[in-house]
């Protein structure tokens, strides 16, 4: 009744009376009003006073309780935490590099922190063995205060020192009493004594040197004889000059395997014959094996053909040996240069073929007489001449320039002896030395990994090629037209360079295909220039076409490496190949 007397009051809203004569529930035909229970929420009460709070900019102590981190033995919460306070660390400082200036910014692992603890090993076996021996320990874990672990008594005692650490005055006195106490011969502790008897261990080893069944020799050794001490003397001498570091003298010496030095007409063997002449013009890539020389014991390093003519083709081997083959005409060794205690790195012939010099890693370059096998001079600075070069002009023959492993570039005057000049700029071994601009300058390359142009007889640089792709370049040949020269480059690919002022690298120029990276390959040109060539290091030989770059023709010619190529002056498709197997094969 209350109710409706409410309901019925008229100190309601008109704004709500309005609504309900609207609505129609005002009319007597309206249905009675309906008693609904009030409405009852699972959820916690959640109070807003924090966020009020937070909202304000302050809290108690000027930390926002929103990231206040949660107390652990909190029950309820009367809020929504963030994710940054359910993973925060319960206690800490602050870290200074914190965005929200709490311990959150110490975190640097989702479960919290993790800080990564290490010890040396040495001072872990320090403190292990200073525990076992003294009982006491440094202990890792204190901050201040009482540091050590263990007998703080036997701390007093030795001053605190460890095992590897003992005191100047404990060193000292152990010292004293070894020596005021020698030990006899008699005394041994019962474990030195179980060592001694015990064939396993050193110590019976040194008291039985001497092997216990080892009968007695029949007779005392004399005096030695006459051969027991001349070989004695000679082993001892040997020794001596090994130690030294001076070297086994080589007799020098050749061993001609002709028929006949001379002909019926009084000409030399080496004369080249009258009817040797250019057959074509144009050049062809070789297709077969027509022959092969074969009379080095080791592998060889590089083979030259007689200059012009290509009659004779000379060839330096591993085995110390130089040798020259006839290529015209029965195809047989000719003659045999022995001079040298080790292998031979490099030959060249002069201009018209009648002297050669080789370079040696016994630290000697000799140069030779080709007719008669006689050293006619030998040149040496002590250190390894890795390639040898005459001056190519004609009133230049005298001139001698040689790349040495200790970066220089050494000029010999010939008929002096003498050291005339001294290239000295490279930062690594001389590899190679070649004449461009007609012969008044020379391009050397070096196992810095750069070109260097110098004026024949000035020790100054005038181009300085180094790039940070370039390789190594142990190898190179100049074009027959002189505009440009070829240079093997250690990543397996043939670079093509100008020979003008700029000495410009030809980007549109280059030669690949082949495996030669860790080899000093030869490369060469054929005599027309049409084509480039190239061994490996798997035993093949690369022929190119020079306008088109592309690959021409592959031959397998060696067992191993082909370490050089030349191609024939006159005779126009053929080619000698050279290998480590220590043959020279001959292709047509």
């Amino acid at each position: 009744m209350d109710l409706l007397a409410q309901y019925s009051d008229g100190g309601e809203d008109p704004a709500e009376q309005e609504d309900a004569e609207m609505s129609g529930l005002s009319s007597p035909d309206s249905s009675p009003i309906r008693l609904l229970a009030p409405l009852r929420s699972a959820a916690p009460e959640v109070s807003d006073s924090l966020l009020v709070v937070s909202t304000s900019g302050g809290g108690v102590g000027g930390v926002d309780p929103l990231k206040k981190p949660l107390d652990p033995s909190q029950r309820r919460v009367n809020y929504n935490p963030t994710a940054e306070q359910l993973w925060a660390p319960v206690a800490g400082p602050a870290h200074p590099y914190a965005k929200d200036g709490v311990a959150q910014g110490l975190r640097n692992h989702k479960i919290g922190f993790v800080e990564d603890a290490a010890i040396a090993p040495f001072m872990f076996d320090e403190q292990y063995n200073t525990f076992h021996a003294y009982g006491f320990a440094a202990d890792p874990g204190a901050t201040a205060g009482n540091n050590i672990v263990g007998d703080l008594n036997a701390v007093e005692a030795t001053d605190g020192a460890s095992v590897y650490n003992l005191p100047q005055h404990e060193h000292r006195k152990q010292r004293k009493e070894n020596k005021k106490r020698p030990r006899s011969e008699g005394e041994v502790d019962e474990e030195e004594k179980e060592k001694v008897e015990n064939p396993a261990t050193d110590e019976w080893l040194v008291k039985n040197s001497k092997s216990p069944w080892a009968g007695e020799k029949e007779g005392l050794q004399g005096e030695l004889t006459e051969e027991q001490t001349a070989y004695a003397e000679l082993h001892a001498e040997k020794k001596n000059q090994k130690d030294k570091g001076e070297k086994v003298e080589i007799d020098d010496k050749s061993t001609f395997h002709g028929k006949e030095e001379v002909d019926y007409q009084g000409r030399s063997w080496i004369a080249p014959p009258k009817d040797v002449k250019a057959t074509n013009e144009h050049c062809y890539i070789p297709k077969r094996w027509v022959h092969t020389w074969s009379g080095h014991t080791k592998g060889v390093s590089a083979i030259r053909f007689f200059p012009k003519y290509g009659h004779l083709l000379l060839s330096a081997s591993m085995d110390t040996k130089v040798k020259i083959w006839d290529v015209h005409g029965s195809g047989k060794c000719m003659r045999t240069y022995m001079g040298h205690s080790k292998a031979v790195r490099d030959i060249t012939f002069n201009n018209d073929g009648s002297k050669f010099l080789t370079a040696s890693y016994d630290r000697k370059i000799k140069l030779w007489d080709t007719e008669t096998g006689q050293v006619l001079s030998s040149f040496s600075t002590g250190k390894i001449p890795y390639v040898v070069k005459f001056n190519p002009d004609d009133d230049k023959q005298n001139v001698l320039l040689a790349g040495m492993s200790d970066k220089k570039i050494v000029q010999w005057d010939m008929n002096t002896g003498q050291i005339s000049q001294e290239y000295d700029q490279h930062l690594g071994a001389v590899n190679t030395i070649t004449f461009v601009d007609d012969n008044r300058r020379f391009v050397t390359s070096s196992d810095d990994k750069s070109l260097r142009v110098w004026e024949f007889g000035i020790p100054v640089v005038i181009k300085y090629i180094s790039e940070p792709h370039m390789h190594s370049m142990p190898s190179i040949t100049v074009h027959p037209n002189t505009n440009w020269f070829a240079a093997q480059s250690l990543d397996n690919q043939i670079l093509i360079y100008s020979t003008r002022e700029r000495f410009r690298l030809n980007k549109k120029k280059r030669f690949a295909g082949h495996i030669v990276a860790g080899y000093a390959c030869q490369v060469n040109f054929s005599p027309d220039g049409r084509f480039i060539m190239s061994g490996d290091g798997e035993g093949r030989c690369w022929f190119w076409d020079w306008k088109t770059c592309k690959v021409f023709r592959t031959l397998k010619c060696h067992e191993g490496v082909c370490i050089g190529a030349e191609w024939h002056p006159l005779e126009q498709s053929k080619v000698a190949t050279c290998g480590w197997d220590g043959l020279i094969k001959y292709w047509d």
